[in-house]
């Protein structure tokens, strides 16, 4: 049995406690046990060894032996280049690893410091993290609970939970026992580490410390949640390995056919020299397919998303992110405040009489039983609105205030010209409120409460301006009324009245009997206008949408009817209806569950990895400290900008608008990013592998290197970097938001990039071929300087043909892209220095290079662009006939 299924004598003698509190023998006994009560620190992995660990990628071993052979033969600027380029991207992988785990601490910052405890039968103050297991505390308002606890006193205790449960209403703590097994936040006579008090007073005894609370649970799993990589992060590390094998292959596999020339050619050749320009061509190979600035261009491109998304109200902490919620195939999404609007309103109502579809906005249109209602609303009420405009007082009073507020109405004047003059405050055990009032020189008590209770203690019914007897009848009409409103998951309160004397001054609970019964209203969360439009859209997309909440299964599943989450067959489960499903049955059913109620931490993350075993990417949506361990565990976590900072710290995103339209938004934006990443991709690998035919060929044909080593990586990472970076700036490919989400097995170059990629570069390495044979017959030189003048020039102006893989450069808008114009001329203009007499020698462009080489050659690449234009308008053409 759990500790709130025991009696608190049960507790004490399980925990060898009494009122009296613990013995300095005892406690000292129990920290050597059990431990000081606080969270204990993860290893974290030292500075220098993530350092290391981003030299691992093979892409990045094969630039290392690259940088070793370079600076062998002397080429120490080329060198240089190459490893700053790796020396920055290592510094930004080590910054946000290091930023990214700090939710432990924010969970340790939300310990209490001190607790007022009973030891020795004295009362002291002791730090908390002394605390032991049958330590008795004492609460009061405005104490954060340094423990988990069983009640064994309790004043009017009201505990704030939020950050366990989800729910921001405080629960009232009671020396109660509880059979039944319930969920965390059902019970009622424990209290948690962490959560805070918000009225009365109290006593516990202690039931768990450190790693034993629930918040320690929550830190545990944290721990253990594992840290996944994007889809896109997947790819490009398993792509990187095939790559960098290959290239080291292919370059070996060069030398070794030069060597060989060399070793049965000509005896009078300098082998020495002529396996020294080998060697410098083999590693010539490896620069030209090596993009060595991908990922800081991904990096960049991601960067562009998240600035994107921020003007949608979704801060982005962690890059990757970005293109994971392009990916995202599951959204698991709280209820409060994410799919509704996080403020109870008034959404209907019930008088004997028959209402009306709207309440008029002006209160002289209004009849009797109308006016009676929310006058009662009103003036039986405690909430209000302060001179900064802010609601104060409990939700559901606050949202009579609005309801009453709405048109041509001000509370404010019904409460000044009637006062209040006595009252009975609302308590849990009675579920009532009651006041005194003269209204038109009548005295009467108003009351407000539960229905059931006030169904009870009324004998009359106000029908017509007529107070009429309380009939079985009536009884039955009121009680539909409620049940209708309840199957809706509203929330509903009645109104009466009774007449009282004209000297009485105070209120008695005997008082509140014999009422005549008003009304009933109905009031409930209701969800966001565009959250309707939104679940559609997900659905266009693909993407299914669950519901987790720590609300009660009737409203959760009403919410998620009504907003159209859940459809006929769908079904929704409790989180003790899910802890009775295996593994197996939670496997087979999970497609059909869209509700989720009353779940705990452990839920949540058992939800999470169902969807992954399936393969499917999953963000997940929460704000409280119990949401932290799923947070982490999703693909990604998302929390609520009215949310805990531990809840924060987890995830990979915010929403400052705690808003579920926000993410659907965000998923658009995403798509897009990754969408403009494999534009970016496919860019920078058509241009290599046009680089790579070019050299190839001259093997095979027994011709010079086209290419120094020098122009290959000045185009690598000067010429083609801003090309890629402004194809990162593409608007949206029409029905981005249509389309189902990527399978994650799907590849980089998969949907057509890998294509795109082959007949881009054929055709750049064909216009090469032909202008490197143009200038060999002049000399070597010549030969180096065409292939390398069309080599970029037909590299820059294929951005124009990556900015869609449908449609042509004039159907996306030649000028619709103003970051593309730019890249190109800024690239045109790069180029140039190159051919400028004091570059000519550094970039091996010989003066024998004139007007009319770079005619040609320029020639060349135009043609290679305007081939690459009609080979798409032909594939397209192609596919849409299949």
């Amino acid at each position: 049995m759990e500790f709130y299924q025991k009696d608190k004598e049960a507790v004490l003698k399980d925990l060898q406690s009494s009122e009296q509190g613990l013995s300095t023998d005892k406690v000292k006994e129990s920290l050597e046990k059990e431990g000081y009560n606080e969270l204990q620190d993860k290893e974290k992995i030292p500075t220098w060894k993530l350092f290391l660990e981003t030299f691992k990628d093979p892409m990045v071993i094969v630039l290392l032996l690259v940088i070793i052979i370079q600076l062998i033969m002397g080429k120490f600027v080329e060198s240089l280049i190459i490893f700053l380029v790796l020396l920055l991207n290592s510094v930004i992988s080590v910054i946000q690893t290091k930023k990214a785990e700090s939710s432990l601490d924010a969970l340790r910052n939300m310990s209490a410091p001190e607790a007022k405890v009973r030891r020795d039968n004295t009362n002291i103050t002791i730090p908390a993290r002394e605390l032991v297991p049958g330590d008795i505390v004492f609460l009061e308002a405005g104490d954060f609970i340094p423990a988990d606890g069983r009640i064994l006193e309790s004043g009017s205790l009201k505990v704030n939970e939020g950050m366990l449960t989800g729910e921001s209403e405080a629960i009232e703590k009671q020396d109660k026992v509880i059979v039944e097994e319930a969920a965390l936040g059902d019970r009622i006579n424990m209290v948690y580490s962490s959560s805070l008090v918000v009225y009365g007073r109290g006593t516990f005894v202690v039931t768990g410390t450190g790693e034993k609370t629930e918040i320690g649970k929550i830190a545990d799993m944290l721990n253990k949640a594992e840290e996944k990589q994007t889809p896109l992060q997947q790819k490009l590390a398993e792509f990187s390995k095939k790559l960098g094998v290959g290239i080291l292959l292919l370059s070996i596999l060069i030398f070794a056919i030069q060597a060989l020339r060399i070793w049965l050619g000509d005896e009078n050749v300098d082998v020495t020299t002529s396996i020294l320009n080998a060697l410098l061509f083999a590693v010539a190979v490896a620069v030209a397919a090596i993009p060595e600035a991908l990922s800081s261009i991904v990096t960049i491109v991601l960067s562009v998303g998240t600035n994107k998304m921020a003007k949608q109200s979704a801060i982005i902490r962690k890059l990757p992110a970005v293109e994971t919620l392009g990916s995202t195939s599951v959204i698991c999404t709280d209820k409060t405040g994410t799919l509704t609007q996080n403020k109870m309103t008034v959404t209907d109502y019930f008088i004997p009489e028959g209402v009306r579809e709207h309440l008029p906005l002006d209160p002289s249109q209004w009849n009797h039983s109308e006016t009676f209602l929310l006058n009662i609303a009103v003036l039986c009420n405690d909430s209000y609105i302060n001179k900064e405009n802010r609601e104060v007082g409990d939700p559901t009073e606050v949202a009579l205030i609005n309801f009453y507020n709405d048109g041509k109405r001000n509370y404010e004047q019904i409460r000044s010209r009637y006062p209040r003059e006595a009252e009975l405050p609302f308590d849990s055990d009675r579920k009532l409120m009651s006041t005194i009032h003269t209204i038109d020189n009548k005295r009467f008590m108003l009351v407000k409460g539960g229905p059931d209770v006030m169904f009870n203690r009324a004998t009359k019914i106000l029908v017509n301006e007529r107070e009429e007897p309380f009939t079985n009848a009536w009884l039955k009409k009121l009680q539909e009324a409620n049940e209708d409103f309840s199957n809706q998951a509203l929330r509903v309160l009645a109104y009466g009245y009774k007449h009282v004397p004209e000297d009485k001054t105070t209120i008695t609970e005997e008082d509140e009997s014999d009422l005549i019964l008003v009304g009933l209203t109905a009031m409930m969360d209701p969800p966001r206008e565009a959250v309707y439009g939104s679940i559609e859209q997900t659905k266009d997309a693909g993407i299914r949408t669950v519901m987790i909440t720590g609300d009660h299964k009737t409203t959760a599943q009403a919410i998620g009817r009504k907003i159209g989450l859940m459809e006929n067959n769908d079904i929704a489960l409790t989180g003790q209806e899910l802890d009775a499903l295996s593994d197996e049955e939670l496997n087979q059913k999970l497609e059909q569950i869209s509700v989720y109620a009353r779940v705990s931490p452990e839920n949540k993350i058992r939800i999470v990895r169902a969807w992954q075993k399936k393969n499917r990417i999953v963000a997940m949506t929460g704000d409280g400290v119990n949401d932290a361990p799923a947070l982490k565990q999703a693909d990604i976590g998302i929390a609520m900008g009215s949310g805990t900072d531990v809840a924060k710290d987890s995830a990979d995103m915010i929403l400052t608008d705690d808003n579920f339209v926000s993410i659907v938004n965000a998923v658009g934006v995403g798509r897009t990013v990754f969408d403009n990443i494999k534009k970016s991709i496919g860019y920078l690998f058509a241009g290599n592998f046009g680089a790579i035919i070019a050299i190839l060929f001259a093997v095979i044909a027994g011709w010079a290197n086209p290419f120094t080593a020098l122009q290959l990586l000045f185009i690598n990472l000067v010429n083609d970097s801003l090309p890629a970076i402004a194809l990162g700036m593409e608007k949206s490919e029409p029905g981005v938001m249509k389309r189902k989400p990527r399978d994650v097995k799907e590849g980089i170059f998969a949907g057509g990039t890998l294509r795109a990629v082959v007949v881009r570069g054929v055709l750049i390495g064909i216009a090469v071929i032909i202008s490197h044979y143009i200038g060999l017959q002049h000399s070597d030189e010549l030969g180096v300087a065409m292939a390398f003048t069309t080599l970029i020039l037909s590299r820059s102006l294929q951005t124009f043909a990556a900015r869609s893989s449908t449609q042509t450069i004039f159907g996306v808008g030649l000028f619709s892209n103003k970051y593309v114009l730019g890249a190109v001329g800024i690239c045109f203009l790069l180029y140039l220095v190159t051919i400028l007499p004091f570059a000519r020698e550094v970039f091996a462009i010989p003066d024998s290079f004139g007007l009319n080489e770079w005619l040609i050659a320029a020639g060349l690449a135009i043609g290679a662009v305007i081939a690459m234009e009609i080979m798409k308008m032909l594939l397209v053409r192609v596919l849409r006939n299949k």
